[in-house]
């Protein structure tokens, strides 16, 4: 059962007569709400709000600000999430006047300096991509892979080719590359990954035919893993009519390195609030820009942002665009803070970003291994995935391994994902995490494993320091608490 450790709610703390704020006397006219919007609308008791002194308030909320966990408070190790620090110059440039204050209705003729902006971060996009455009409109990465699907659909249909009803995807892929191609319009096929953790290719020969519509891959795949037979895998698909796309989640291990544009992709989503440091996490906000090969250009989302001269302005003008997807153009306060990020880093430091992903990740990896199964025993790129099948043996799963690394102060990683791993924990470090953090962190799921031979119990019942002690998950799923509900 969970237990709430002694904190009094706001409720509780309420007085009679004490008084939080003070009001300015009203300074426009009174209305007669009953008239305006009914009797039914209009309350008749006062709300039963708690009373509490400014003091109280600040302090009550400031308490529970301080439980809240943030990469700016820890580490987090989660696998394909790429919670990394988020720069505070980028929060700073984003919040310039000249960018937090215009309005997306605005004349272009007034916003010049933000769509040379977002001009200039979809060159870079590009560059870094290896495609041939960009279009920011998409507000997170499967908004991405949604709207490079229906632009990979349009193109077919453009070509009469109606039948291509097929998107294939690797069975360790993100759960959204099956349900942004069911979203599209198609039916998703799965490809086996074979014994290196890899795209099985005699699968892929087996699955791939007239119904293809594309292959969507992420590289380095999920396993954390780079897939060494991409250029062969491109011509198969490509052979048979299909389309490839590049889920770029893990776009952080190969920056500087290659490009999925030279690899033989067709359509390219980049998560810019991961890999280019836009606050990630709690539901977004996200963007999830996407490339596109030449010949996939007429479906662009429209409006597409051109450079006529020296003047940025939108262009309306596309026959074959699948249409917008996303108001104003996407969201523009994360696309300041990943330009801020490029120009500030350059090309070398975005290839430093990718060198230290690798070796942090390197470096966690082969210090666990130790005691905790390691499925594809090869060198991996910014990520990796480890087994929970030893300790599971003892009576302790995966789980209770993520709840006591809580106890240790820690955020868990990723776990029982990818599916095809069993008992999965997928780790993630970064590049921005320092040696010695690392190094608590592989201390401390290494007393986790020991742990686990010595005491499993109290791994079992962990967390035991927290201020929600174990959930019953499913009562937790089904019947959730959402409010606090005042007790009479």
């Amino acid at each position: 059962m969970a237990d709430q450790k002694d904190f009094p709610v706001i409720f509780e703390l309420s007085k009679e007569g004490r008084k939080g704020c003070s009001l300015p006397d009203l300074d426009v006219p009174e209305v007669d709400l009953a008239s305006e919007f009914g009797d039914d609308y209009i309350r008749t008791d006062e709300p039963d709000l708690p009373e509490l002194s400014e003091l109280q308030l600040i302090r009550h909320y400031t308490a529970l600000s301080r439980r809240n966990y943030g990469v700016d408070t820890g580490f987090y190790p989660l696998g394909s999430c790429t919670m990394k620090y988020n720069p505070k110059m980028n929060e700073d440039v984003a919040r310039f006047e000249g960018f937090s204050h215009v309005h997306p209705l605005q004349e272009t003729e007034t916003v010049q300096g933000s769509l040379e902006l977002m001009y200039d971060l979809q060159t870079s996009l590009e560059e870094i991509s290896g495609m041939n455009t960009v279009t920011l409109q998409p507000a997170a990465g499967a908004h991405g892979e949604w709207t490079g699907l229906m632009m990979i659909r349009a193109y077919h249909e453009q070509n009469g080719d109606t039948e291509r009803t097929e998107v294939i995807v690797p069975d360790s892929a993100h759960g959204t590359n099956p349900a942004s191609a069911t979203v599209a319009g198609f039916k998703a096929v799965t490809v086996k990954t074979d014994e290196n953790g890899l795209v099985d290719l005699e699968d892929l020969k087996r699955v791939v035919g007239p119904k293809t519509a594309a292959f969507m891959l992420t590289n380095p795949n999920t396993l954390g893993l780079f897939e060494e037979h991409i250029l062969e895998m491109a011509e198969i698909v490509h052979d048979a009519g299909g389309k490839l796309y590049y889920d770029g989640a893990n776009l952080n291990a190969i920056m500087g390195y290659v490009r999925p544009g030279d690899m033989g992709f067709d359509v390219v989503h980049l998560n810019l609030h991961k890999t280019f440091t836009g606050p990630h996490g709690g539901g977004g906000p996200g963007s999830g820009p996407i490339g596109i090969t030449a010949e996939l250009a007429p479906f662009l989302p429209k409006p597409v942002l051109v450079k006529n001269g020296d003047f940025f302005e939108f262009d309306y003008n596309r026959p074959h665009s699948i249409g917008r997807v996303k108001p104003y153009y996407g969201n523009f306060g994360i696309n300041v803070r990943a330009y801020t990020y490029i120009r500030t880093m350059g090309p070398d430091g975005l290839k430093k970003v990718s060198e230290y992903a690798v070796l942090n990740a390197n470096y966690v990896m082969r210090r666990l291994q130790e005691k905790y199964a390691l499925p594809f025993d090869q060198h991996c790129k910014h990520e990796f995935v480890l087994s929970g099948k030893n300790q599971k043996k003892l009576g302790v799963r995966t789980l209770d391994i993520a709840k006591r690394l809580l106890d240790y102060g820690f955020h868990p990683p990723t776990i029982y994902f990818p599916l095809n791993v069993e008992e999965a924990m997928m780790m993630e470090p970064t590049e921005t995490e320092s040696k010695e953090t690392l190094d608590e962190f592989i201390d401390a799921m290494l007393e986790i494993a020991k742990e686990t031979e010595d005491q499993p119990e109290l791994v079992q019942d962990a967390p035991h320091t927290t201020v929600v002690s174990r959930l019953d998950e499913t009562l937790a799923a089904r019947k959730p608490v959402l409010r606090y509900m005042k007790e009479d």
